[in-house]
């Protein structure tokens, strides 16, 4: 079994007052190998952060299956780790701290957090580094910038160690300079790491760049329509991006999104 299953999963959403509600994802098949980096693509509305929530727990099936890590999805999985577009730092709170934050609510780490709080300390400053953050942990987000926000919460991510990492359009709102540069940061942090990673982006470039598969959905409701595996070699540097083998397959991924469009 995969790492991450979802199997004909449907998704529909009904708000109060709404007996029909909208159906998100219809007939939803995904499969993740353990260790493995993932991208979910496809026009604007098709589902792509439903798949997010339903493979956290966050959302449950309407009907369908979703397994992590060989356990049926029934709450929330505490293996993963999350990052969005907007990094979401509690601007009262130092960058370290932030980081921390996760080591505070997630078990078994929240129950050891007070007794090993200098050896989580450590572990936040070494993450820091790792992202070219350095001496960072002190100031507070509102002193950082963008990027650098982004940076501090990949960290905040990954403190807790987690076997499953969710990426929703991370760097969607950094200028293309600095989104290069992060990509870079997650494709070391993933190789170095090996955790499974699913990437939802609407950056054809990005998905090529980071990821072993790429999914192309449908629009709404919502399903797999492409299984595109990137056969490019690793590690992949950012002048891949101007060779044709890499342009080749961000227009095949762009063709099927505008055919799921139509």
């Amino acid at each position: 079994m995969s790492f991450v299953e979802i199997e004909n999963v449907s998704l529909r959403y009904k708000p109060q007052g709404d007996e029909e509600g909208t159906l998100a994802v219809e007939d939803l098949n995904l499969s993740v190998e353990k260790g493995s980096f993932v991208a979910v693509v496809g026009p604007s509305g098709c589902g792509k952060s439903s798949l997010m929530k339903l493979a956290t727990g966050l959302n449950f099936p309407t009907s369908g299956k979703v397994t992590v890590a060989g356990q049926d999805v029934h709450g929330p999985v505490s293996i993963t780790g999350m990052a969005f577009q907007n990094p979401v730092m509690l601007p009262w709170r130092l960058t370290r701290d932030n980081i921390m934050l996760p080591l505070e609510v997630v078990e078994p780490h929240r129950r050891t957090f007070r007794r090993d709080k200098a050896a989580n300390r450590e572990r936040v400053d070494a993450l820091l580094a790792s992202v070219g953050l350095e001496g960072q942990g002190s100031k507070y987000p509102w002193q950082l910038s963008g990027g650098m926000q982004q940076r501090a919460s990949l960290c905040r991510a990954l403190i807790h160690e987690p076997e499953l990492l969710m990426l929703d359009e991370p760097f969607g709102a950094l200028d293309a300079f600095t989104r290069e540069e992060l990509w870079q940061v997650i494709r070391d942090l993933h190789a170095e790491r090996k955790f499974t990673t699913i990437l939802v982006t609407h950056d054809l470039r990005e998905a090529v760049f980071l990821a072993d598969k790429v999914f192309v959905m449908s629009a709404r409701p919502g399903r797999v329509i492409v299984e595109r595996d990137v056969d490019l070699p690793r590690p992949r540097d950012i002048d891949l991006t101007y060779e044709k083998s890499f342009g080749d397959i961000v227009q095949e991924l762009r063709s099927h999104i505008a055919k799921a469009r139509e």
